[in-house]
C-alpha cells in the first residue's frame, strides 16, 4: 500500500522544484488540445479552479471556455464535511477566500452542476487515478455528480505509477499535461 502522505510531500516537492526551474526558463503552459475543445463545445457548464501555489494554471483553459459562449463555475468550499458546491463565476467577477487560501466565488452566485470538471490534483497514473490533497472534497463531488465528465490537470511531473485506489477515489476521464492528453480504457471518452 502506497503511503499516500509521503507521497503526497513528494510529488508537491517536485511540482515545486519544476515551477522554480521555469521562472528563469522559456516557461511551459498547457495547449487545448483538439479533444478537450470538442468536450467544451459539447458542455454547457466548465467547472475550473483557481490555482494554488504551484498547480498547473487553468486560467487560459477557462478563457477558451468563455470564449466558447460556455458558462463557467468554481468550485466553493462550504464546510470541512461537505462536498463542493459549483457556483457561476465569470472572470471579473468578486472572489472570496476560504480554507486554505483557496479562492471562490461569493456565496451570492448561483449554484449549478457542471458537466464537465477541470480538476487539480496532487499526482495522476496512467490509469487516470487520482491523487488529491487528501481532504476528499472532489471524490465526494465526483460521487455527486457521476455525469460529469473529470478532468485533471497536472505538470507532467506529477505523473506517479501505480497509484492505489481507495474504495471512494473516483477515477478520471482523462488527464491534461503541458506534454500530452492522457486517456486510459475506462474513460469515458475517446483519446
Amino acid at each position: 500500500m502506497t503511503d499516500k502522505k509521503r507521497l503526497r510531500t513528494d510529488i508537491r516537492k517536485r511540482r515545486e522544484e519544476f515551477v522554480k526551474s521555469q521562472l528563469n526558463g522559456p516557461g511551459v503552459s498547457l495547449g487545448l488540445p483538439d479533444p478537450l475543445k470538442s468536450l467544451f463545445r459539447s458542455a454547457n457548464v466548465v467547472a475550473g479552479y483557481v490555482k494554488l501555489g504551484s498547480e498547473i494554471d487553468p486560467s487560459d483553459l477557462i478563457s477558451a471556455a468563455v470564449d466558447m459562449g460556455r458558462t463557467i463555475a468554481l468550485p466553493c468550499l462550504v464546510g470541512r464535511a461537505t462536498d463542493l458546491v459549483f457556483r457561476k463565476w465569470h472572470p471579473g467577477d468578486p472572489m472570496e477566500q476560504a480554507d486554505f487560501g483557496f479562492l471562490q466565488p461569493l456565496p451570492s452566485a448561483e449554484a449549478c452542476s457542471p458537466d464537465l470538471i477541470l480538476t487539480p490534483l496532487v499526482g495522476f497514473d496512467r490509469a487516470l487515478n487520482r491523487l488529491g490533497q487528501g481532504a476528499g472534497y472532489y471524490d465526494r463531488s465526483f460521487a455527486a455528480l457521476p455525469d460529469s465528465l473529470r478532468i485533471g490537470i497536472a505538470w507532467s511531473i506529477q505523473e506517479c505509477d501505480g497509484l492505489v485506489p481507495d474504495p471512494w477515489d473516483m477515477p478520471l476521464d482523462a488527464v491534461l499535461t503541458e506534454k500530452e492528453w492522457i486517456t486510459a480504457p475506462h474513460s469515458r471518452i475517446g483519446a
